[in-house]
């Protein structure tokens, strides 16, 4: 026998009512999904094709590597590769490094004014970072005129050779210092490593410090393994936004053989606007590295997204 009180207050279009729901959320998704897909579909079957066999459908008629042949023959592809890399790798390690010391400060270190000098240094991300673009280039230009003075000489004005290749200048202008100074302190790394290390249980640096652990100890030998998730977080965010820069490159950078990737393929872009196949060989060349580390270590950004929502 069915016991009709069983169903009552028991809502039956709530099923379906949910299944529409989820139905509709992966529609949104979907669609939202290929406005990102769809672009950079087009671009890499577009890197393959001859230019006459653009506008001919999506799939190309004709397959062609000239496009990536074209590109290195094209303008020092290598070097500015090479540029590149060597800023994004130098900018992450200094940047994460700073930030893990400066976090570790913050989170576990007590001296007077911590609290207002931390809430000082978040406000700096406040500011954008376009407005502090002219000081930052002001100041870059000045340095070498500063550090000559001090030391009376002319060295930190001249140019820097390696093999017989220019490599820029010491300081200022047109330097690798220019490039990697300014991103080396990160508030936002700062704050994310230090929310993560309010999580580190105290009970385990106090037995470090019984150990007979110096502070110094307890941060290289406990705090730091306990933090490598975090650190790749951080790491992969600073790498990615430094390989895609743009506009501080730009305005640093005078002579061919200082140029860094993005900003030369805005200049091939300039050079070959109608050839539509180079452009897009460029642009996957430039995408490569970045969808590499994203499909590498897609579990490092996710940690990082939940890093900023720990409570300290």
């Amino acid at each position: 026998m069915v016991d009709e009180r069983a169903d009552i207050g028991v809502d039956k279009s709530r099923g379906p009512r949910r299944d529409q729901a989820g139905t509709f959320t992966y529609v949104a998704l979907l669609f939202l999904l290929s406005g990102m897909v769809l672009p950079l579909l087009w671009t890499v079957l577009t890197s393959f094709k001859y230019n006459v066999d653009v506008t001919l459908g999506w799939i190309p008629p004709r397959w062609t590597l000239d496009n990536y042949v074209g590109v290195v023959e094209a303008f020092s592809f290598l070097r500015y590769y090479l540029n590149s890399l060597f800023i994004a790798c130098a900018v992450t390690l200094v940047q994460v490094a700073t930030s893990v010391m400066a976090a570790y400060a913050f989170a576990r270190l007590q001296f007077r004014g911590r609290d207002l000098v931390f809430l000082g240094y978040l406000a700096t991300m406040m500011i954008p970072s376009d407005v502090l673009m002219i000081p930052q280039f002001v100041l870059m230009k000045k340095i070498p005129e500063w550090l000559n003075m001090a030391f009376g000489t002319e060295a930190f004005g001249g140019f820097v050779y390696f093999r017989h290749h220019y490599v820029g200048r010491p300081v200022g202008l047109d330097s690798f210092f220019a490039l990697i100074a300014p991103g080396c302190f990160s508030a936002y790394g700062t704050f994310m490593l230090r929310q993560f290390l309010l999580g580190i249980s105290h009970e385990i640096e106090e037995a470090a410090y019984i150990d007979g652990c110096s502070p110094w100890g307890v941060f290289r030998h406990v705090i730091l393994p306990l933090a490598k998730p975090a650190l790749a977080a951080l790491a992969i965010f600073t790498f990615l936004g430094r390989w895609r820069a743009f506009l501080w490159p730009l305005i640093m950078i005078d002579s061919d053989s200082m140029m860094v990737l993005s900003v030369g393929l805005a200049k091939l872009s300039d050079l070959y606007s109608n050839n539509y196949g180079l452009i897009c060989a460029g642009t996957v060349l430039m995408l490569i590295p970045m969808i590499a580390v994203f499909v590498l270590c897609q579990r490092w950004f996710i940690s990082g997204i939940q890093l900023g929502s720990v409570k300290g």
